[in-house]
């Protein structure tokens, strides 16, 4: 068993995320499981860049609300205890609402290839989950 110390807070780079970020590693990629899982608070509106990942990506909201969406869809709203599985290389795109923060655990397999900034008009139109909240 190896305890390691935890690499310290770090803003989102402006190059990744539209808006305030703040990114806790809490794994790196290294053998044998070859998974990164990092905590992502994004600040009302915050979001990434496209990412188009080599082996797919977890995610799973941990508090506040949420839009997730597949380039060239509509975003739909994220909740606590939502967990979402982006294929690998489907273009996604994840961040908070613009009236509230969202934190999640971001689980990725590998790489991702990062595409345009994911626009406020892309971004804009969310649609309401069909269950009550």
């Amino acid at each position: 068993m190896e305890i390691a110390p935890r690499p310290p807070t770090g803003k989102g780079s402006a190059e990744i995320f539209t808006g305030d970020v703040l990114v806790d590693p809490i794994t790196r990629a290294l053998p044998p499981s070859l998974r990164n899982v990092t905590a992502v608070r994004a600040g009302p509106g915050a979001r990434n860049a496209w990412p188009f990942p080599e082996r797919g990506q977890a995610h799973c909201v941990t508090e506040g609300r949420g839009l997730v969406q597949v380039l060239g869809q509509n975003a739909v709203e994220l909740h606590p205890g939502d967990v979402v599985f982006a294929p690998p290389g489907e273009g996604h795109g994840h961040g908070a609402t613009s009236g509230a923060l969202m934190t999640q655990l971001s689980i990725s397999g590998g790489a991702a290839r990062r595409g345009d900034h994911v626009t406020d008009d892309e971004y804009a139109g969310a649609r309401p989950r069909k269950e009550a909240r």
